[in-house]
């Protein structure tokens, strides 16, 4: 027999489908069954996910099992009744007088019919659920294929419920993305950044597997692939009702999950819930308990061609964002807190400094507290990884600190890693004693970054996965998101180190954040080298930092330096320090006296005045600031005598103390006295904000 040009077309595709083992196993095995399981098999996914062409091997699995398949495209058919029905006689190459259900039937009990793009005919769905398909053969199989999951009344209908079977289309595994793009002679040296962008998803694969045909020495760049990413868009977004359900799918891009507060944050619209409730129906955005989020390459190809579009509107969707977390952070709790951070953290996902080191998609494990049944395998953890010195070193931190050591979990609420902090502001030298690592922190702390009385000073000292130890994973990006609470809820933190075994693979993204690597603080365990990271929380406070970050994250591959402050800030001891309050209360009344305090180099005043704010606007501050923080001490009966002593001697001083003293009807010693305790009060009160200030 002389082989058709359509049989070589069926080869060709058959050559090129790639993946879906399981989905077309339950097929074949529901074509071969004596009694098939359900009646309507509903594949659903979002567009370009490759429903159409599973539905293309399903027919040719119905040719190789003998059994009759049609397969109709919703886009050809009107949504009614009779434009459905005449579609059917056309496929089925019967006029319009023959009656269609005997047509039927004389198919055979086991047939398929199969409708792609269903959600076209969402306007006959419930006729075709209700009177059409009750009519087929009852071991006939209807396949439904669209964008979006059946309508309720499917699942709530007794009888359809139980004769219902659903698909979800998914991207492809990383093993059969390859797998497609080596089909596609795709370089292999071209093929991760290609995943990377496409996460699987087929029709990118194919997309960019086109690109490289048509072009030769091509790199795969996704800023620089506008048709690529416009012809995504298309395929997701069809046709968007207007630019405000536009602007909310882009602002939905750029976030880790979506709610209907955040979405209102970030858009110009008085009200936003019609918007948030468009993105909800849309069948690539998925819903989960805290929100919405769209499918991992739509996000992809709308944060893409939004920064090439419009840099300045998506640099503005950041910040809104921003700004909307780092008011929720202050208000949350501990758990709260966390996923909070998580959202705050993958606004950085963009930059390719960072975009390496972390697992975006984390969901659940969070840090939780150690209980002591997971010592034995945290233990177990430690000692694989660091060895049985190190263990003994953890142990000895165990005992010591054992609120330092938090532990993650798995689904079976198993440890999956830890991190073991330490207090070294808490720790002696027979505490360091053991631990070359302790030691090396506090020497690097002694001779370049002294802790003053009350500072705290922290070690993160062991940190590792139960399976990839330090390496990239889900673990250690919750790790370091505990770290991140860490610092920005320890009010008198003024250092902390960080300990890497890899320094040089865990360089670039310390660097970003403005942890330095501490040459001095290197040491050994074991055979093993270890480096420390650490950040002075004193010089660039946490809301420097946090400023610093902002202008990293939508930078792109330029570099952004820590900014280099007019003015250098003042470490002072507590001694200097409460010596600078005095003097500054001597002259609160005489600015000039007040232009070189050095407490208008402190982090106090630098904190709230900003590193460019001019001598006079400090000095105002200051001033300011001093006097609220003796009329704080009115709220008390007992220290609003001394508040009193301080009002007349130097907020509105009397010409002399002796004066003041007679104003204040007391003795000129028990004035006296009065004055010393207040003025050492309020030096108190000062030096605690300063410790806890940013």
């Amino acid at each position: 027999m002389v082989s058709r040009l359509g049989d070589r077309l069926r080869a060709a595709r058959r050559r090129q489908f790639v993946g879906r083992s399981a989905e077309c196993a339950l097929f074949r095995a529901v074509l071969t069954a004596a009694e098939p399981p359900f009646a309507v098999l509903h594949v659903f996914g979002p567009g370009g996910i490759g429903k159409t062409t599973l539905l293309s091997e399903f027919v040719r699995l119905c040719q190789e099992q003998n059994v009759p398949a049609l397969l109709l495209d919703a886009r050809e058919v009107d949504p009614s009744p009779e434009p459905f029905l005449a579609a059917l006689r056309v496929a089925l190459d019967i006029d319009a007088d023959t009656p269609l259900a005997p047509s039927l039937a004389a198919r055979g009990a086991r047939q398929v019919l199969l409708i792609d793009t269903y959600e076209a005919l969402a306007p006959l769905d419930a006729w075709l659920r209700d009177i059409f398909l009750p009519q087929l053969p009852a071991e006939a199989l209807v396949v439904l294929a669209g964008r979006n999951p059946p309508a309720t009344a499917w699942r709530s209908d007794p009888g359809w419920r139980d004769m219902l079977h659903l698909m979800p289309l998914r991207n492809f595994s990383p093993d059969e993305s390859i797998q497609f793009l080596r089909q596609r002679d795709l370089p292999s040296d071209a093929q991760r950044p290609v995943l990377e962008f496409t996460h699987g998803h087929p029709l990118a694969l194919s997309l960019v597997a086109d690109t490289f045909a048509q072009r030769e020495n091509v790199t795969f760049q996704p800023e620089n692939a506008p048709d690529i990413v416009r012809t995504l868009l298309e395929r997701f977004v069809q046709k968007v009702p207007g630019p405000a359900h536009r602007t909310a799918l882009e602002a939905c891009a750029l976030v880790r999950l979506m709610s209907e507060p955040l979405l209102q944050a970030m858009l110009p619209f008085p009200d936003v819930s019609e918007l948030f409730d468009w993105l909800r129906g849309l069948s690539f955005v998925e819903s989960s308990r805290q929100g919405l989020f769209p499918h991992d390459l739509a996000r992809e190809a709308l944060v893409t061609d939004l920064r090439w579009r419009n840099p300045a509107w998506y640099a503005e969707l950041h910040s809104r964002a921003r700004a909307y977390y780092s008011g929720r952070l202050q208000q949350a709790g501990r758990q709260e807190q966390q996923r909070i951070l998580l959202d705050y953290i993958f606004l950085h996902r963009d930059n390719p400094v960072v975009r390496p080191f972390y697992i975006w998609n984390v969901g659940g494990g969070l840090a939780d507290i150690a209980r002591p049944s997971d010592w034995p395998r945290l233990r177990e953890m430690i000692a694989e990884h660091e060895g049985a010195e190190a263990l003994a070193i953890a142990q000895h931190w165990m005992d010591r600190q054992p609120e330092g050591l938090t532990v993650f979990r798995d689904d079976a609420q198993q440890p999956q890693g830890l991190l073991l902090q330490i207090a070294l502001h808490q720790t002696d030298e027979q505490d360091r004693a053991p631990d070359p690592g302790a030691q090396a922190a506090w020497r690097y702390l002694q001779e370049q970054a002294p802790l003053r009385s009350g500072e705290e000073a922290t070690l993160f000292r062991f940190w590792l996965a139960r399976e990839s130890y330090q390496a990239v994973s889900a673990t250690q990006s919750l790790i370091f998101v505990q770290a991140v609470q860490h610092y920005l809820t320890t009010p008198a933190l003024a250092f902390s180190m960080f300990v890497c075994a890899d320094t040089d693979f865990w360089g670039p993204l310390f660097a970003y954040a403005n942890m330095e690597p501490l040459e001095a603080a290197r040491f050994e365990v074991g055979g093993r080298r270890y480096g420390m990271f650490g950040h002075d929380w004193r010089a660039t406070p946490p809301s420097a930092w946090l400023a610093l970050l902002a202008a990293r994250e939508t930078a792109g591959d330029e570099d952004v330096p820590p900014p280099q402050p007019a003015l250098q800030m003042a470490v002072l001891s507590q001694e200097d320090f409460f010596d600078a309050v005095r003097a500054v209360l001597r002259d609160l009344t005489r600015p000039a006296q007040l232009a070189s305090s050095p407490l208008l180099r402190s982090r106090l005043l630098i904190e709230r005045a900003g590193v460019d704010a001019s001598a006079a606007e400090r000095v105002a501050l200051l001033q300011t600031l001093v006097r609220e923080t003796c009329e704080a001490l009115q709220a008390s009966p007992r220290d609003a005598r001394l508040y009193r002593v301080l009002y007349h001697s130097y907020i509105a001083p009397a010409p002399t103390q002796e004066q003041a003293a007679e104003l204040l009807d007391l003795p000129f010693s028990t004035y006296r006295r009065y004055l010393k305790n207040a003025l050492t009060l309020i030096a108190e009160m000062l030096w605690q904000r300063e410790l806890t200030s940013g």
